[in-house]
């Protein structure tokens, strides 16, 4: 995922042209032209994704076959890497064996994609998102224009096309999450080579392979320059130490930028035609992009506005889309979703935003199961209340093995979530932002990567609240040791007549104090998680 932020750059005035991205600009009678000021007046977030608020994310791809966890296909060819470590201890050295040797052992032979539908709406998701491609740049779907894709080697079964008839045969939005823009520079490391050691000095695969190259085997016919984008920054021959391959690699590939390269438009076009047949042939609910801004400068503005032109052909005029993307500036939060990637926000925010983030790693980790790393339900149900609180909706990502499965840790983690949902889910669903977003003790960083450790810092003294109709719901983030919830809030918030669990008419007993409403529990419902309640009365909302 996203880590350096230093190269992001302003989308205004960069100009790959419609014709030059291979996607037509808005026709005449579109709503939308491509560009920012017509999303930032024109857009406005649909209603199904502000009423859904919890979300699921299948992030799968080969990365997942070693289990060494994330950037796998960039990292193994890093010397001195985890990765790299794991790689030749497991598969061979990366001059001879690459990281597209992961592929015909991606067999997903365990995977049974219903079943884990079937759990992850459980859970209580009222969305779900798959992976489309990674910055390792293969397809997970049926795509015309790019042949390293998962119907062709792999799993060899179009990935995208089956989560999402599951996902819709279930009532669920669906998503697609799209990250191959930054391959272009991301995996130029597979052109490099060892700068220490026997082996110093010998390129890794990417810089010898050819299509010729691959008669008679597993890849016959694929040309494995275009899987590596081609030798765009090469790192340079001479250098002979570890820590001088990584200061280049820092000031050259790894640098993030928006831009669409300059040195290689081929890329930028076509990027474009597989992300123009992706919402064509599947036309998701939502389209991640795992970016700081729009993704490649005018390709993006121009893939925005024909995904939300073609929403509104396909819903009678009504524009159901959704785009994401990072760090977006304040002025163009209206134009698509803000996304904030393993953070949340500090304060109610005016625009729906998501928050995404995962129970472990991003791709799967074997390390972080045998240390029993994984977010705990409570961190994730208290994340949701938080997220939902300020007006944002969480994605979650549950990492899943080569075969197809995931483990029995994480199984229990999203059973775990689907307990408490089943009880106070309607308590999240269809709400929206209160006068304030909560209150309490417990202070925590925002932004993207601040969420901190997988278990929550939050006690039964934090609250957050939202409103659905006249009423307010309340989370307590905790079960309190007295068995009575206090809630200073609603001590200065009008007259309170009644409060009762989701789904129940019984009323509580309360209190009203002059420093706070004092509700006390129903010992039969402790649950450390916590507790919703739902606060009626005159001159809440």
């Amino acid at each position: 995922m996203i880590v350096d932020r230093r190269s992001m750059l302003s989308m205004t005035g960069l100009g790959l042209s419609a014709l030059a991205t291979g996607v037509r600009a808005a026709p005449a009678d579109g709503a939308f032209r491509p560009n920012w000021q017509s999303f930032t007046e024109r857009y406005r977030a649909p209603d199904w994704f502000r009423d859904a608020k919890f979300g699921m994310w299948a992030h799968w791809s080969a990365q997942c076959v070693p289990e060494a966890g994330d950037w796998y296909a960039r990292d193994m060819y890093l010397q001195g890497s985890r990765a790299y470590d794991h790689h030749v201890a497991h598969y061979g050295h990366p001059s001879r064996t690459g990281f597209m040797e992961m592929f015909p052992r991606w067999t997903a032979n365990r995977w049974d994609p219903a079943r884990l539908m079937d759990l992850y709406q459980r859970a209580g998701a009222r969305y779900f998102m798959a992976l489309a491609n990674h910055h390792d740049n293969f397809d997970t779907y049926a795509s015309s224009h790019h042949p390293w894709n998962a119907t062709r080697i792999g799993p060899r079964r179009d990935i995208i096309g089956q989560w999402s008839k599951l996902a819709r045969d279930r009532g669920l939005r669906f998503g697609v999450s799209n990250h191959s823009a930054h391959a272009w520079h991301w995996l130029q490391p597979a052109y490099g080579y060892d700068p220490e050691g026997p082996l110093a000095g010998k390129r890794y695969d990417a810089a010898w392979l050819t299509k010729a190259g691959g008669r008679g085997k597993w890849w016959d016919g694929l040309d494995p320059q275009q899987l590596y984008t081609g030798r765009t920054m090469p790192m340079p021959d001479g250098l002979r130490t570890i820590k001088a391959a990584n200061a280049w690699h820092e000031a050259h590939d790894r640098v993030w930028t928006e831009a669409a390269p300059v040195a290689n438009p081929a890329f930028t076009r076509n990027w474009s035609l597989r992300c123009k047949e992706l919402i064509d042939r599947y036309r998701p609910d939502m389209v991640y992009f795992d970016n700081f801004d729009l993704p490649l400068g005018q390709a993006g503005l121009d893939i925005t506005a024909y995904f939300y032109n073609q929403s509104m052909r396909w819903h009678d005029g009504r524009n159901e889309a959704v785009v994401t993307a990072k760090g977006t500036p304040v002025g163009r939060r209206m134009g698509i979703v803000d996304d904030v990637e393993r953070g949340v926000h500090d304060d109610i925010q005016p625009y729906p935003f998501q928050t995404d983030t995962c129970i472990g790693n991003w791709h799967y980790d074997r390390d972080l199961y045998d240390r029993d790393g994984y977010k705990t339900p409570a961190k994730v149900i208290h994340t949701l209340c938080d997220v939902v609180s300020k007006n944002g909706n969480l994605m979650v990502s549950v990492p899943m093995r080569g075969d197809g499965t995931i483990d029995e840790k994480e199984e229990a983690v999203v059973e775990g979530i689907a307990a408490w949902m089943g009880r106070y889910g309607a308590a999240i669903y269809g709400t929206r932002p209160w006068r304030v977003f909560g209150e309490g003790p417990t202070s925590i960083k925002s932004g993207d990567f601040s969420e901190g450790k997988p278990t929550s810092p939050y006690t039964a003294q934090d609250i957050r609240y939202v409103r659905k109709g006249t009423a307010v719901h309340a989370f307590v983030l905790g079960w309190p040791e007295n068995g009575v919830a206090r809630l200073p809030e609603l001590a200065k918030r009008g007259t309170v007549r009644r409060v009762t669990l989701p789904g129940s008419t019984a009323p509580l007993d309360i209190r009203q104090g002059s420093d706070a409403l004092y509700v006390t529990l129903p010992a039969a419902r402790r649950d450390p998680i916590g507790v919703a309640l739902v606060v009626e009365g005159d001159g809440l909302v």
